[in-house]
């Protein structure tokens, strides 16, 4: 059984474990380095302000009585709003943890009115991009981040969205 679970800024230890796991197990996933959350930029202050973005919404995934995944809704302005940090472990993929994130997120993008939600995945991550598709987002043509090499950046996919009330 998957049970989603809405975080809020006193769940910072639990945001920062999954976090660093998602960074170590996939790295080629990510715009963000492990490296770069870890040292001095691993600090209390820190993991709370990522969890407090004005708007945003940030849940966990459990997969029986196990922490699975994670995912992001942030607002990004002109009534769009983006689909961030999306990771489940590997235990837990292929069980329809992925799923069940998106569509937690697209609830909560519709609720604030957003009329798009977008995200990025990386170059060459084609399980992610397999799960956006499915879940009816497309490729939008236009490049994101540039990847922690340097060179690729990442692919930009969106999703058309009837806002819903409340």
């Amino acid at each position: 059984m998957i049970e989603l679970r809405r975080l809020t800024v006193g769940d910072w230890p639990l945001w920062r474990e999954l976090r660093l796991a998602a960074l170590a197990e996939a790295p080629y996933a990510f715009s963000s380095r492990l490296a770069d959350w870890q040292g001095e930029g691993d600090t209390e202050q820190r993991w709370r302000a990522r969890l407090e973005i004005p708007g945003a919404v940030n849940f966990v995934a459990v997969l029986d009585g196990r922490q699975a995944g994670m995912a992001s809704g942030v607002p990004a302005g002109d009534r769009s709003a983006e689909l961030i940090s999306m990771w489940v472990s590997p235990a837990a993929r292929g069980r329809g943890v992925g799923d069940q994130l998106v569509a937690a997120v697209e609830q909560w993008a519709r609720q604030v009115g957003a009329s798009v939600l977008r995200l990025a995945v990386a170059p060459g991550n084609q399980n992610a991009a397999a799960l956006y598709l499915r879940n009816g987002f497309r490729y939008t043509g236009e490049r994101g981040d540039l990847m922690p090499d340097g060179v690729r950046a990442e692919h930009v996919m969106a999703k058309r969205l009837a806002a819903t009330a409340g």
